[in-house]
């Protein structure tokens, strides 16, 4: 019997004792390719010798200290990193321990920073539907997935949502990207006018949507139309980066690909790449000034924030990305990736969608595809498919409720930066397999 609550009760969890490159191994000793990195998580594989050796210099010199007390050398060090390589504007990072902490300060800085410039009536935050940002409560009150949020609705604060730009479901017969990305960021502006344009604090949005509805672009000129908007009404914007930054999309920061700089940015995942918990805000100069001449400090903290540790992890991380230079291979690899899923699957009767960036990958499953009609959800087939992927040796990312968070299921992949041709070709190989079975194994009429 297990003591620990799982994500599942009572759960019976295969133990994984070991990992290598782009494998996880468990304690019957079988390897599972790892598709999804985890939750896109492991960028740089598993026990890659580079992070090994930082943690143990690290270690052998300084584990922790409180930040109320000390900073590191470690921690400085990442700052001057993170931030010589953000969009030019950003210019302090936060150190927290993942990425709902990342977006809890995000918005908190976000509304210290109206307070500090006297303008306390700004209190809304206005995200999108179909959207995750985490797990704690003001987090999870800005995301958009009902189903997250309706057991908690009354400890969360009051948010809003608009549709999000997600074009293989909302976007109109014959209308074009241009037109779509237009509608879709008007949206944001009438929002802002019905809540009173001297009252909202900021627009929260993953640059590409992560888990909810899976590796969901933006498309067009989208994001610089809601730049504009924010710069219009002086409305803050937040990119949340947790999922699909720190190089998953092909570009070290996804905003990039949009030609746009947030005012705060929140990264965690790809950042430490899981050798520890690790997640940070970057925000701009603006922001970090209104705190220091203002009150002198951001009020707010975690004890494990600015963990040396973590910082060592994160550092030797982004390290190696840029040495081996691994973004040139997450664009080719996420090319392969892309040609090899189209040719198994563009055909298929019951994927509706491919799509995604870099090494940020998703499909879409429906019972029908030429109404998009999904599965009913009680069949829970993004469950299946993982199921059958596990048996596989694989490991997917599942997700139901894609379209309104309740109907739909689509699957996402975030392997490993390293990823070679043959191991791509043998994910989408052993996918295929997985997928077919979890389609036959449906009771009839079902498909």
């Amino acid at each position: 019997m297990s003591h620990l609550l799982h994500r599942t009760a009572n759960a019976v969890m295969p133990v994984a004792v070991g990992g290598r490159g782009i494998e996880l191994i468990d304690a019957a000793g079988k390897h599972y390719i790892d598709a999804s990195g985890g939750a896109a998580v492991s960028c740089l594989g598993h026990g890659h010798p580079a992070v090994r050796e930082a943690l143990h210099r690290q270690l052998d010199t300084l584990a922790y200290a409180h930040t109320a007390f000390f900073t590191t050398d470690i921690a400085e060090r990442l700052a001057d990193c993170l931030i010589a390589h953000a969009p030019a504007g950003l210019e302090r990072a936060y150190l927290v321990s993942g990425g709902s902490e990342a977006v809890e300060a995000a918005l908190k800085m976000a509304r210290q920073y109206f307070v500090e410039k006297g303008q306390p009536r700004r209190r809304h935050v206005i995200a999108r539907r179909q959207s995750f940002h985490g797990n704690t409560l003001a987090a999870l009150a800005a995301g958009g997935n009902q189903w997250r949020r309706a057991a908690f609705l009354p400890l969360l604060i009051e948010t809003h949502h608009i549709d999000p730009c997600f074009a293989y479901r909302f976007q109109a017969p014959g209308e074009s990207g241009e037109d779509y990305a237009a509608r879709a960021a008007q949206a944001l502006e009438d929002k802002i006018l019905e809540l009173g344009p001297d009252e909202v604090i900021a627009f929260l949005a993953e640059t590409v949507v992560g888990a909810t509805a899976g590796a969901v672009p933006p498309v067009a000129d989208y994001f610089r139309r809601i730049r504009a908007i924010c710069d219009r009404y002086g409305v803050l914007l937040i990119l949340d980066e947790v999922m699909c930054g720190m190089g998953r999309t092909g570009t070290l920061h996804a905003c990039e690909q949009e030609g746009v700089v947030p005012d705060l940015m929140t990264v965690a995942k790809g950042l430490g790449g899981g050798y520890q918990p690790i997640g940070a805000v970057l925000l701009s100069a603006a922001i970090f000034e209104a705190f220091a001449r203002g009150s002198g400090f951001f009020q707010h903290g975690h004890t494990y924030m600015g963990h040396a540790m973590a910082a060592a992890a994160a550092l030797a991380v982004q390290e190696t990305i840029v040495r081996d230079n691994l973004l040139a291979n997450v664009v080719a690899m996420g090319d392969h990736l892309r040609e090899r899923l189209e040719q198994r699957f563009a055909n298929h009767a019951h994927i509706g969608d491919i799509r995604g960036r870099g090494l940020f990958h998703a499909i879409e499953f429906v019972a029908d595809r030429s109404s998009k009609q999904p599965f009913d959800p009680a069949l829970k087939l993004h469950a299946a498919v993982k199921r059958e992927a596990m048996a596989r040796g694989l490991m997917v990312y599942p997700m139901g409720g894609t379209i309104d968070g309740v109907q739909g299921d689509h699957i996402l992949l975030a392997p490993p930066f390293i990823i070679e041709r043959g191991q791509a070709d043998a994910v989408v190989e052993r996918l295929g397999d997985a997928v077919d079975s979890a389609i036959a194994g449906l009771p009839a009429g079902s498909a």
